[in-house]
């Protein structure tokens, strides 16, 4: 038996660029020397699949590190940095599960499918306006999808989505522990909170509406105690942001897989449920997520002892390539057969809040999206975001074939 600190282990620079561009030649390494383990900047690496499914989901001995972060990107005593101590991925216990019981049957299956022609409707309203061009960045296109879904969920104008998106994509760095960022964190948090503080003292003003609208749910558990008003504010920020970056770096690294699979994206525009096995499989061959957590006491793993205050990350998106839980993990194939499921969303206490919402997003919008956008192709160079917290391609030019939109079928009258 050893302690992590004793091991030979690969380094993975995941702050690097070029890691963030391409990350399995340095998974590959890391691989060689151990087989789960590997070493970063701010602690240690989990990158077999089998390990993160078993280790994320201990709750009693890991706790979530956002304290950590917030130390690293030097915001304490910052707006910010209260909101990402104190957030519902930060707590745990009867804290965690007061604030999650507050919000979470919004985001059932059930609910999530009241939504869905809200999604079809937004996304048909963006190809109305973006797909006779013939050319853009996919990247900038997706990132205006969810947020306007996110608005028709807790009944915000659509026209508010432009002035809060830039502070969305700034706040989607909030964990990729580039401390140079924080001048500019702090001024998109308080962006969004004067625009989720006059959101809910309007509506607040107004009352009525569906009971079962997020907001309309967010302040009646205000009313009855549930919550107290920061709470409630932090609630919906966390809300349009966590719906805001996951869905729009997903769709965009499904449209990059796409351009390598042109008879897929054909196939989505044609066959709907076609459409849900492609979602499934981008989640298992590149996700976006990649969560920190604190070990709460010294623990052993398969004979490692991991002491007390170790940092771990766990990289969700390298997770679906392990040849151990897949075959040709490498290929994208969303017909494959596998006895293992992708673990995209997370396990445990801290499971993702919003992945019924992320997954019925992006089905309902390439089965759109591929009917007007159609053989599309690369049209310029690429750029990733950095790999620390939310991954994902910051640039996507692509052109294409545009196609108007179908015409809708009536039923006939009898």
């Amino acid at each position: 038996m050893h302690s992590v600190t004793e091991l030979d282990l690969a380094e993975m620079p995941i702050e690097r660029p070029d890691f963030a561009a391409d990350p399995m030649p340095y998974l590959e390494s890391a691989r060689r020397c151990h087989p789960w383990l590997a070493k970063c900047s701010v602690g240690y690496i989990i990158h077999q699949y089998q390990a993160i499914k078993d280790l994320i989901h201990m709750d009693a001995k890991l706790r979530t590190s956002n304290d950590s972060v917030t130390e690293i990107m030097g915001a304490k005593g910052t707006r910010w940095g209260r909101f990402i101590d104190n957030q519902i991925l930060a707590q745990s216990g009867p804290a965690h599960s007061r604030l999650r019981a507050s919000v979470e049957a919004a985001f059932t299956p059930r609910n999530i499918n009241r939504y869905r022609s809200v999604m079809r409707e937004v996304v048909a309203e963006l190809l109305d306006e973006w797909a006779p061009k013939g050319e853009f960045d996919f990247a900038l296109f997706s990132s205006y999808f969810p947020i306007a879904v996110t608005c028709g969920m807790v009944g915000a104008p659509r026209q508010s989505i432009r002035p809060i998106r830039d502070s969305l994509e700034t706040q989607g760095l909030a964990f990729s522990l580039d401390s140079s960022l924080m001048p500019a964190m702090e001024a998109a948090f308080g962006v969004i909170w004067d625009f989720v503080d006059r959101l809910i003292i309007e509506r607040e003003k107004g009352g009525g509406g569906d009971p079962e609208e997020v907001l309309n749910r967010l302040i009646a558990a205000k009313n009855t105690g549930q919550l107290n008003e920061v709470e409630l504010r932090d609630l919906l920020i966390f809300i349009f942001a966590a719906g805001y970056d996951t869905s729009k770096n997903m769709l965009t690294l499904l449209m990059y897989s796409m351009l390598s699979h042109p008879e897929y994206w054909a196939r989505c525009a044609e066959d709907r449920p076609f459409c849900d096995k492609v979602v499934e499989e981008q989640f298992r061959h590149t996700s976006v997520a990649s969560p920190y957590r604190t070990v709460k006491e010294d623990f052993v793993y398969r004979d490692v002892t991991i002491p007390k205050g170790t940092l771990l990350v766990f990289p969700f998106p390298l997770a679906g390539r392990d040849p151990t839980a897949f075959a040709d993990p490498l290929e994208f194939q969303p017909e494959r057969v596998h006895d293992n499921r992708h673990i995209a969303f997370g396990r445990g206490m801290h499971m993702c809040l919003g992945q019924h919402l992320a997954k019925a997003q992006i089905q309902e919008g390439i089965h759109l999206i591929a009917q007007r956008i159609t053989k599309p192709e690369l049209a310029g160079k690429i750029a990733w975001r950095p790999f620390p917290g939310v991954w994902g391609l910051r640039t996507l030019p692509v052109r294409f074939v545009p196609r108007q939109p179908r015409p809708v079928v009536l039923a006939s009258a009898s």
